[in-house]
Parts: C-alpha cells; sequence; structure tokens
C-alpha cells in the first residue's frame, strides 16, 4: 500500500509517535491555564430582566375554555389549533383514569381466545360460564383506555 511500510502520511512511525505525545503533553500542561482563563471571567447580570413583585398570574383556564374564547375570529381559531391541536371530544370527568374494555384468555390447545367484553353491563357476565381445564397453561390479555387529565392550564 505505502512505498516503504514505516510510513504514513509522509512521516515515519517514530516521527508520528513524537508528534502524537507532543500533543498529548501540550494538552495536559496548558488545561489548567485554559480553565483559570475561563474562571477569572466576571459573570455579566442582564439589566434587561426587571422583576415586578407585584406580578399576578392570570387566571387559569382549561383547553375546552381557551377554544371557546373569540369563536367569531376565524384566524385565532386557525392559530389556537395549531398551538393547543384539537381537543378530543367531550369525556365525563368522573370517568376512571383507566378502562378495562376486554378480558381475553389465551391458550394453546383452545381453538381460539376465550373474551369477555368489559364495556358493557358486568353484571351479564355472571351468566356466561367458562370451561378450563386443569393443569394448562393459559395466559391472560387486557385490552383497557387510559384517560389522561388534561392538566394543560394557561
Amino acid at each position: 500500500m505505502f512505498g516503504n511500510k514505516s510510513e504514513m502520511m509522509g512521516m515515519d512511525v517514530c516521527e508520528f509517535g513524537g508528534q502524537l505525545l507532543e500533543l498529548m503533553w501540550l494538552s495536559v500542561c496548558y488545561r489548567d491555564k485554559m480553565a483559570d482563563r475561563n474562571e477569572n471571567k466576571p459573570v455579566e447580570e442582564d439589566s434587561d430582566d426587571i422583576v415586578d413583585l407585584n406580578y399576578k398570574a392570570p387566571e387559569k383556564k382549561s383547553l375546552q375554555e381557551i377554544q371557546e374564547l373569540d369563536k367569531d375570529d376565524e384566524s385565532l381559531i386557525k392559530y389556537k389549533q395549531a398551538l393547543l391541536g384539537n381537543l378530543p371530544a367531550a369525556v365525563d370527568p368522573n370517568a376512571p383514569n383507566v378502562q378495562v374494555t376486554q378480558m381475553a384468555l389465551i391458550c394453546n390447545e383452545a381453538p381460539g381466545p376465550i373474551s369477555m367484553d368489559l364495556t358493557g353491563n358486568v353484571g351479564t357476565l355472571k351468566d356466561k360460564t367458562f370451561i378450563l381445564k386443569e393443569g394448562v397453561s393459559y395466559r391472560v390479555r387486557i385490552t383497557f383506555k387510559v384517560r389522561i387529565k388534561n392538566k394543560m392550564t394557561l
């Protein structure tokens, strides 16, 4: 590859090693001096930051309230949708945060999963019977929805 195996990038191995050691020595020796130079700089305070101690935060509003404001201004509605996104459909505030919708028992020996729909009246499940064999391994699959309470207020 090279005319002389001991030459790389126009210098021999000894010369390359010597330059590498010199660079390492310089970086170690001058590291403290460079750090001292940065530490001696005074920290500039921003005189533009005026603190108003009498500031009162505006009243908190829900996302629904914010989107209902200025319904007549079309450009403002588009701007709010760009910032806030589309709100989900109204959700019952008393609804649980996690709602289990379906539960299924899965067995390799069974023709299909045994599933239970939990969205409707759970009392109807009392009338259904399931026959499970002893000594057979089953897996449980639970399907659920998570409702995140929208805590974002402006």
